[in-house]
């Protein structure tokens, strides 16, 4: 059978890359890489559909270096022990390798040593965050790139490059049909390239248009104004409306999107104001809106509805805090603006001075623990808002008093 168009669309060099103009543009680390001819042990890892294939393929086709594909999941060992034998052979070789969070033990202890050495060099690519899920020791040895979803723009863009592609050469649409297939795509160009080329088979003329692409796909197009931002006015509207505890503004915008049927935004939406907007003020939220998530996946659209419904009234009405997520970025802060200092004498690993709090009585006792610069530095500032705040808030004072004392 003849390749999908999407395959045909596979960039073979960097420049046909859509995309990822922050790590590709002229300037930039992997466009400075190849100038410079010279490649890294790298993992890449983002969404899907938005070009690590792509962009791996494109990296050894335009140094011109030898290369092998596997997959951590479906390759076995003796596929890796080929790849490991190969490199020998020839001096090296590239390993781009998907899905590389599922690497196991036995296929880490074989390529170790030869990334290590530098016999192999790994592209890894994963739709999983590395920090999360992937082994240290290979995390250790790889140089980590985000790629960003792509823009609506960038899907277009794929797409005018698609339109010219001699299969489809002659198929008649206009930027209103490209726009809304890219509305569909959701951010994944494979996808895009899927819809067009069905969209052109399913006419005798090729002629795409909006009620041919909505026969052959009945997934909702989140267009709602004329800046072809509506869908995320929708969402931020949502997050809100909780935020000002405006229980039927909440559930007017919850209606909306799950008329919209993109019920995974609406889900990530609620699992954020439950942490960001909520917080320490109703520390059970999290856990119920995760509930009624759940339920909401196991019974699905229509009925789905009616544990999101409930959720959010709760939310709505709910006291509201923001003091933990601001007292993180305010430690953030101080990380990335290089105010650390060593880790206190007291709570490094081998202390020989640490006192166990839990030989002491209430579990408490007087010793240091932040860096020596920012001893008495104050991130949590408990707020007023509810009845657990102010139980936090008054541990927190008697803890001050009693480290105050000498």
């Amino acid at each position: 059978m003849d390749k999908p168009l999407a395959l045909k669309m596979a960039p073979q060099s960097i420049k046909d890359v859509v995309g990822q103009k922050h790590l590709l543009d002229d300037g930039k680390i992997l466009s400075n890489l190849l100038k410079n001819k010279k490649l890294f042990s790298m993992i890449l890892y983002g969404p899907p559909g938005v070009g690590k294939t792509s962009i791996a393929k494109a990296l050894v086709n335009d140094l011109d270096v030898r290369y092998r594909f596997l997959n951590a999941t479906i390759n076995n060992k003796k596929d890796f022990d080929v790849v490991v034998e190969e490199a020998k052979m020839y001096g090296g070789i590239v390993l781009i390798m998907d899905e590389i969070h599922r690497l196991n033990k036995d296929k880490q202890d074989l390529l170790l040593p030869q990334l290590e050495s530098g016999l192999i060099t790994l592209i890894g690519m994963t739709t999983s965050n590395p920090y999360h899920k992937i082994n240290p020791a290979i995390r250790s040895r790889c140089h980590i790139f985000e790629l960003k979803s792509l823009e609506t723009d960038d899907i277009i863009e794929g797409l005018k490059k698609a339109t010219k592609h001699p299969d489809i050469k002659d198929i008649k649409i206009t930027k209103k049909e490209l726009t809304y297939i890219a509305k569909l795509a959701s951010n994944d160009l494979r996808y895009a390239y899927n819809l067009l080329e069905l969209a052109y088979y399913s006419t005798t003329d090729h002629k795409v248009t909006i009620d041919l692409l909505k026969e052959i796909n009945s997934k909702p197009v989140f267009i709602s104004d004329k800046d072809e931002d509506g869908h995320y006015d929708l969402l931020s509207a949502f997050q809100k409306s909780i935020r000002g505890s405006d229980v039927n503004a909440s559930l007017h915008y919850l209606a909306r999107l799950i008329e919209s049927g993109d019920l995974d935004s609406i889900y990530r939406r609620m699992s954020v104001i439950a942490y960001e907007d909520i917080g320490l003020a109703n520390p059970d939220i999290g856990p119920r809106v995760m509930a009624a998530i759940s339920a909401s996946e196991l019974v699905g659209l229509p009925e789905a509805r009616i544990p999101l419904g409930e959720i959010v009234i709760e939310m709505a009405l709910s006291p509201k805090s923001n003091s933990a997520h601001i007292a993180l970025d305010k430690a953030i802060e101080d990380v990335e603006t290089g105010r650390c200092g060593d880790v206190p004498d007291t709570i490094k690993i081998h202390s020989t001075i640490y006192k166990y709090p839990h030989d002491y009585p209430n579990h408490f006792v007087n010793q240091q623990y932040l860096p020596d610069n920012l001893i008495n530095k104050k991130y949590y500032k408990p707020q007023d808002s509810s009845q657990n705040e102010r139980i936090l808030k008054q541990i927190d004072e008697k803890l001050d008093r009693l480290r105050s004392e000498k």
